[in-house]
């Protein structure tokens, strides 16, 4: 079962004895760093729990799905996540 921003905010405040409004804030100042940072190329690393990344994505041929036909596809960028030991120690290991 997946949690939304709104559960996740209740949560941290509940935790945390801030106020959500509080909790909103700060989680909204923490995805304008994540962007900032992976706008510059540059990498965030929380340690034991993730980083964040810019990775370049080579030019390359593809298809279309709809004709079939060949299509050259534009290099670009995409984000690369990793978990850290710590939340890789949360997630257990399989039964």
């Amino acid at each position: 079962m997946a949690k939304n921003r709104s559960e996740l905010v209740a949560e941290v405040a509940e935790k945390s004895g801030l106020t959500q409004k509080q909790v909103s804030d700060v989680l909204d100042g923490v995805f304008d760093v994540f962007s900032d940072v992976v706008a510059k190329g540059e990498k965030l690393t929380i340690p034991g729990w993730l980083s964040v990344e810019r990775t370049e994505r080579a030019a390359r041929k593809g298809r279309n799905p709809q004709t079939g036909e060949e299509i050259q596809i534009k290099a670009g960028y995409s984000v690369k996540l990793s978990a850290g030991s710590k939340l890789k120690g949360a997630a257990g290991s399989p039964k």
